[in-house]
């Protein structure tokens, strides 16, 4: 009979007598090594056979265009595998002097700042070409010149007010419906659930559609699809955790609290999701992409007053709720729209709008599978709830309302 190694007659394995022997940590440590020699052999000069009898190809990429008065800033990037130079740079069309920071031979990845001496006028397109050593032409056109923001107290204020107005204010004006939601029949609970669906699975789609349409404004080098992955299986995960200790403190204390953790996860989903909204925002302003009129502002604060309905719905059928966890609520579903718009503003970094919308898309998701598994909790499965008529409603309802809201925010 084999004796049990965890018998005290039995001999312990040398792992877990002796440690890591030194045999052991080679063996771990060999394949590390070895790859570790082969790539310095390759890069050493093992891969020039590569490169004979072929032209390398020059990747410039113009990643953000700086307008400042008297004088306009491109940073350039050498996305490239080989080394490339810049040779000129043209401004409309037409050849002008420029200096340049560090130099201007670029290595793979490396990057430059060139300064232009130039009289823009505020309101006008501007195309920009980078002509590198070998005469290869690198084109980026921004369509309205407007002056750059700098981290300053007015530009602070002006960003900060801007995600206030369209992102905290119109969720806490949605939060005022909890009177009126109460006041109807307890019959129509499953209806808003429904509805928050509706609006939720909304925001997901669109923090998608967001995404595609940066991914082509992404150095080829960030894997922006990649990018955006990360952020949201990181939310969703992350979220997964916050609902379950939400959960289990809901659990045991019952009553309002469960409906009430609930809707702090749903707050928490709408929070990062327009933490990559007022990123997109702050950025389109300074690109001159989006004009601040007063149709616009009107768009957004109807667009966004629907998030607070959604953050409601698992308060409807509950007992009091303090006007704090209100404010909370609020705080945590439309604050973090003045970070993004900050973030946008002052970096206009398209990676980490692909980071941010991924994060967004993936809190969304994960509210949504909390709340669908709700529904089945009941002791059916989503399918079968959501295929009575009221339920279908709602789900219809919360989508087209988020749909009709959304047209009216200007491209």
């Amino acid at each position: 009979m084999t004796p049990d190694p965890r018998s005290p007659g039995s001999e312990d394995p040398p792992l877990a007598q002796h440690g890591l022997s030194p045999r052991i940590l080679l063996a771990g440590l060999l394949p590390l090594i070895l790859v570790g020699a082969l790539t310095w052999l390759f890069l050493a000069g093992g891969a020039s056979w590569l490169a004979s009898g072929h032209v390398p190809v020059e990747k410039l990429t113009i990643e953000r265009v700086l307008f400042r008065p008297q004088e306009i800033v491109l940073r350039v990037r050498n996305e490239g595998a080989v080394p490339a130079s810049i040779g000129q740079v043209l401004v409309n069309k037409a050849m002008w002097d420029f200096s340049i920071t560090p130099g201007r031979m670029l290595g793979r990845l490396g990057s430059a700042t060139i300064s232009i001496p130039y009289d823009w006028q505020d309101g006008e397109p501007y195309e920009f070409t980078i002509v590198s050593g070998s005469g290869i032409r690198h084109t980026k056109t921004i369509n309205v010149a407007i002056e750059t923001p700098r981290v300053a107290p007015r530009s602070i204020l002006l960003f900060g007010g801007l995600g206030a107005y369209v992102g905290v204010i119109p969720v806490f004006l949605g939060l005022l419906w909890l009177p009126f939601l109460r006041a109807m029949p307890r019959a129509w609970m499953d209806f808003w659930i429904s509805l928050t669906l509706g609006l939720l699975l909304f925001l997901g789609i669109d923090t998608l559609k967001d995404s595609i349409e940066i991914l082509g404004r992404v150095p080829s080098f960030w894997n922006g699809f990649l990018l955006t992955s990360l952020g949201a299986i990181g939310a969703f995960l992350l979220l997964t955790g916050a609902g379950r200790s939400l959960g289990k403190r809901g659990a045991a204390e019952r009553g309002p609290a469960s409906g009430q953790s609930l809707a702090m996860l749903i707050a928490l989903g709408i929070g990062l999701h327009n933490l990559g909204e007022g990123l997109a925002i702050g950025a389109a302003y300074t690109l001159g992409e989006v004009a601040l009129g007063s149709f616009l502002i009107v768009g957004f604060t109807l667009h966004n007053t629907t998030e607070g309905l959604a953050i409601l719905s698992p308060l409807v059928d509950g007992g009091a709720v303090r006007l704090r966890t209100l404010a909370l609520l609020g705080v945590i579903g439309g604050g973090p729209t003045i970070l993004g718009a900050w973030i946008g503003a002052f970096t206009d970094s398209a990676p980490l709008a692909l980071l941010f919308l991924g994060v967004g898309a993936g809190a969304i998701f994960q509210v949504v599978r909390v709340l669908a598994r709700s529904r089945s909790e009941r002791g059916e499965s989503v399918v079968e709830a959501l295929s009575r008529p009221r339920n279908l409603s709602g789900l219809l309802v919360g989508f087209l309302l988020m749909y009709a809201t959304s047209l009216l925010i200007a491209g």
